[in-house]
């Protein structure tokens, strides 16, 4: 008898413990593994883009505090806008000379920080049409301008030209009305855009942690 219930012990810790296998593989695979690897690599280049975000602002303090740059984190990534009038003259699309020590600052973070990201750089306009300088439209001065911080963050500070990508917009993507000479202002302006890899996907870490619950 003590032989018998021995045995009908033992045949019950090995069922008990094959459902409990059993019932961890199903975890595990709930779980796969691409998910949470994808996770941890969206919060690591979110964190990288915190702390660019405030090295940006310690390094262009002055620049901040003077209205003449912006530094943001938004749904697309984080956008560091500069005045056009920072960067160039009226009309123009060379930089200007004292322009390049703030575009110093910023491929310094671009280099290190966040080395591994794209960077996206937007040239936008107002609305006043083309009189006097000889581009044909917004169009050509807002691409012209974007393509002169590209080319100054690759020749010149050695930013991997694989990472970046210019655009102009013209006057087609305003942040605010155009009837005033200070809105005209704030809409003359070049972006310069850090997005993370994996942020094309929206909301990816939100329904990926959903499937792991």
């Amino acid at each position: 008898m003590r032989s018998f219930l021995s045995t009908f012990v033992f045949i019950c810790l090995v069922v008990l413990l094959s459902m409990s296998v059993i019932g961890c593989t199903v975890v595990i695979q709930k779980g796969r593994s691409s998910d949470i690897q994808k996770i941890s690599s969206l919060k690591r280049e979110l964190s990288s883009l915190e702390r660019a975000k405030q090295e940006l602002e310690s390094k262009l303090k002055g620049e901040i505090d003077d209205r003449q740059v912006s530094v943001e984190m938004l749904e697309r990534g984080l956008v560091i806008t500069f005045v056009s009038e920072v960067l160039f003259d009226s009309g123009k699309a060379k930089l200007r000379g004292d322009s390049l020590e703030k575009l110093d600052k910023v491929s310094d973070v671009l280099k290190t920080t966040v080395k591994d990201l794209d960077v996206g750089i937007e040239g936008h306009t107002d609305n006043v049409p083309i009189k006097y300088s000889g581009w044909k439209s917004n169009w050509e001065l807002s691409s012209a301008r974007a393509m002169s911080v590209l080319h100054y963050l690759v020749d010149d500070d050695g930013v991997n030209p694989g990472r970046l990508a210019a655009t102009g917009y013209g006057e087609f993507r305003s942040i605010v009305s155009n009837e005033t000479k200070k809105g005209r202002q704030e809409n003359r302006r070049v972006e310069i855009v850090i997005l993370p890899n994996t942020v094309k996907e929206k909301n990816s870490v939100e329904v990926i942690e959903e499937n792991l619950k």
